[in-house]
């Protein structure tokens, strides 16, 4: 399994943006997908969760202004995020769980801008 990410880029605080994550290998049913963030100095922290392809799950702070979404016939994980805020200035990870195993993309950078 390889997460590719893409999609991210400079926006002005209060734009959107989607960021993508296509899924290659054998399989497309994961118990569990996500999308991860982190900045320069913190952790990794968990943005968004989704659970045996149906149940969502959000971090306080983007509740309401990102969504997290799959497309099976493409492979792909997508988290869109509108009203954004400078805050939300990260590196943006998607993230697979399937029987016991991780599998990580490799980041795409969300700047926005105040």
């Amino acid at each position: 399994v390889q997460l590719q990410a893409s999609g991210g880029g400079l926006v002005q605080a209060g734009g959107s943006l989607r960021l993508s994550c296509v899924v290659s290998g054998s399989i497309f049913s994961f118990e569990l997908m996500a999308w991860y963030r982190q900045t320069p100095g913190k952790q990794r922290g968990l943005v968004a969760t989704l659970t045996d392809g149906r149940t969502t799950g959000y971090a306080d702070s983007v509740k309401g202004r990102f969504m997290i979404s799959r497309d099976i016939a493409k492979r792909t994980l997508y988290l869109e995020m509108s009203s954004l805020k400078p805050e939300d200035t990260a590196v943006y990870f998607c993230y697979v769980y399937h029987w016991g195993s991780v599998y990580w993309g490799q980041g795409t950078l969300v700047t926005v801008s105040s």
